[in-house]
């Protein structure tokens, strides 16, 4: 089960077909999907839990906290959408394509990629484009 919670007014356009390609995703990596839960935030909320959680007192687009168990994915994945927003103008790139990036990453983390080597964020940018392309909607 996928769910999608806004603090905040940023309504996520697409529910459904989003949740099917995290679940193409998912079934790609061979993994299952158990219970993951979207929750859409302001910088100020998603600083406030990373000082408080990670002891960081930077900002973030995403912060993700992994429970899965075996191939079972389990996780809440918090994203900002102002921070979104802004990577996505600095990056010239649409904010529904970058928003999908942030989304299909935290995904990512739980099948297993890292992205603190160069040669992780590699393969982590790879599978990132690789399932943008595969989106049908």
């Amino acid at each position: 089960m996928i769910e999608y919670t806004s603090i905040g007014d940023f309504v996520l356009e697409e529910q459904k077909n989003i949740s099917e390609w995290v679940g193409f995703t998912l079934d790609q990596e061979k993994r299952e999907l158990g219970e993951l839960n979207y929750i859409f935030c302001d910088d100020s909320y998603l600083l406030d839990l990373n000082i408080n959680s990670l002891n960081h007192s930077t900002l973030t687009d995403i912060i993700s906290f992994d429970y899965t168990l075996g191939n079972i994915v389990f996780g809440d994945i918090y994203i900002s959408y102002e921070r979104v927003r802004e990577n996505a103008k600095e990056l010239q790139q649409d904010f529904r394509d970058e928003l999908h990036r942030v989304m299909i990453h935290g995904v990512l983390h739980y099948c297993g990629y890292k992205d603190k080597m160069e040669d992780e964020k590699k393969l982590m940018r790879e599978k990132e484009d690789y399932y943008l392309s595969l989106r049908t909607f």
